[in-house]
């Protein structure tokens, strides 16, 4: 049993505040790619959403479930092995990953069991603010950019407009549509990742609407950079230039995010009529 003026919240703030400090040049690293590379600007927005699962978990777990455990500081050796281990390896995205295990035993060490019960979805959805490693960036990408071209070209086609694909080039009657990396649509897929999992994650569902939310967002996030390809296109096919041009590379950028998110609403609207759907009984 813990002391009777033990309290996680007190000694937690110094703690990670500590933390923060530790891994300054991390934090600050990461939130330069958020401002410099379009793919992660989604990332200023993780960490708010993380207090609000604590927050929004708050009853999950009782107060006086809380108690110090020694076993989480194990947890944090390890985010300490993880980024000695970045430095000898050179890999960045290790350092980074290595402050979501060093948090994760922050919440061991001074919750024990139930301090990680309450903040493990917190602390996992952190994962979504690290930029990806570079090779796994780059694998992602070339194949959406290889699948965002054949269909959108397919779409072109489909609704009349002559279009021919040439590696990541789609060709117009009288423009060059270049599907180039930005482009290739890993920003809406880890953006939408990131919302469908916060919607499973605050919506209390059963598991199953929460794992078919989930897997539907690589179709949407798929989905909605096609349906921007595509409108560009018909655009430049129109002779509007200018406005194909603040569309491809600024307006659709906005307008994809409340789309998917409408798109996730209307599945989850989907999934509730039709488990309140039953079958006649005679």
């Amino acid at each position: 049993m813990p002391p009777r003026f033990y309290n996680p919240i007190i000694w937690g703030l110094p703690t990670l505040a500590a933390s923060a400090w530790a891994y300054g040049s991390t934090l600050a690293d990461t939130a330069e790619r958020w401002n410099s590379d379009p793919q992660y600007s989604h990332g200023w927005l993780v960490p708010f959403f993380a207090l609000f699962l604590l927050y929004h978990r708050r009853g999950f777990v009782p107060a006086a479930g809380f108690s110090p455990r020694w076993w989480g500081l194990l947890v944090i050796l390890l985010a300490a092995i993880a980024r000695v281990a970045s430095v000898i390896l050179y890999q960045p995205w290790l350092d980074a990953g290595s402050l979501l295990i060093a948090v994760a035993g922050i919440a061991c060490t001074l919750g024990g069991r139930a301090g990680w019960r309450w903040a493990w979805p917190a602390v996992l959805y952190l994962g979504f603010m690290i930029p990806l490693p570079y090779r796994l960036q780059f694998a992602l990408g070339s194949q959406l950019q290889s699948l965002a071209t054949r269909a959108s070209t397919y779409l072109l086609q489909t609704v009349g407009v002559p279009a021919i694909s040439e590696g990541n080039i789609i060709l117009l009657s009288k423009e060059r549509l270049g599907v180039v990396e930005a482009c290739s649509g890993l920003s809406m897929l880890v953006t939408f990742f990131a919302l469908a999992i916060a919607f499973a994650l605050v919506m209390r569902r059963h598991w199953l609407y929460s794992l078919a939310m989930i897997l539907a967002a690589a179709p949407i996030a798929v989905l909605a950079n096609v349906i921007r390809i595509t409108v560009t296109g018909i655009l430049y096919e129109a002779n509007q230039n200018k406005i194909a041009q603040v569309l491809f590379h600024d307006v659709a950028g906005w307008l994809m995010m409340p789309f998917g998110v409408a798109l996730l609403a209307l599945l989850m609207i989907f999934l509730d009529r039709s488990h309140r759907v039953r079958p006649a009984t005679h």
